[in-house]
């Protein structure tokens, strides 16, 4: 495992997190994403999008974190997460798999990508956990994933943090590909007073 930490995204982080999520989708996703749409995507209008999120977050509970790998000659950003309350997306409106939404505030997880060649080496472990940690301390009581029904890292990984499938499905239209998501949820945990004030102590490193 590699030595790094997370931390609340900063403006200037706006940039490198659209490089991130170009190059990941490119990377990753080149087999469930079309081509074109992959070439279609901007990264001065991610950039814009990540500044604003950011900047202007919509709610208190909304949050983008970066993970941050600590090496020579210096330190660099490597992945990113985006979390907040759950939506009508989030929801999958209309889907008839779809389960009753849980009781007690709900976040979602909408965005959690790690550059390929720094995967594996703990990043996104640090990612959930802070995103854990965060939804903790904003009082929600359980929280949903998407993630793509052939993309088995992203499940393993997930699962393998103890989120599980509840049933519900969507698929996305892709100007006219229908790539299907699957929905994950896990409960969230109470932290003491302790794990509050260690939390705070990591994300600030």
């Amino acid at each position: 495992m590699a030595l790094g930490f997370v931390r609340p995204a900063r403006a200037e982080d706006a940039a490198e997190i659209a490089r991130l999520q170009l190059l990941t989708w490119r990377t990753a996703y080149t087999r469930l994403i079309p081509p074109h749409i992959l070439d279609r995507l901007d990264k001065s209008w991610l950039t814009e999008r990540w500044l604003a999120a950011v900047s202007s977050p919509p709610t208190p509970g909304h949050h983008v974190l970066v993970a941050v790998e600590q090496s020579e000659p210096g330190a660099r950003v490597v992945g990113f997460a985006a979390i907040g309350p759950a939506d009508d997306d989030t929801a999958a409106p209309g889907d008839p798999n779809r389960q009753e939404r849980p009781a007690g505030p709900l976040a979602a997880v909408t965005d959690l990508l790690v550059e390929p060649r720094f995967g594996r080496r703990g990043h996104g472990s640090r990612l959930l956990s802070a995103a854990m940690a965060h939804w903790s301390d904003d009082g929600f009581a359980s929280a949903w994933a998407w993630a793509f029904a052939e993309d088995p890292a992203v499940t393993g990984f997930l699962k393998s943090a103890g989120w599980e499938y509840d049933g519900a499905t969507r698929g996305l239209d892709m100007d006219g590909v229908v790539v299907v998501q699957r929905r994950l949820h896990v409960s969230v945990p109470e932290r003491d007073g302790e794990d509050r004030l260690r939390s705070g102590r990591d994300h600030e490193a």
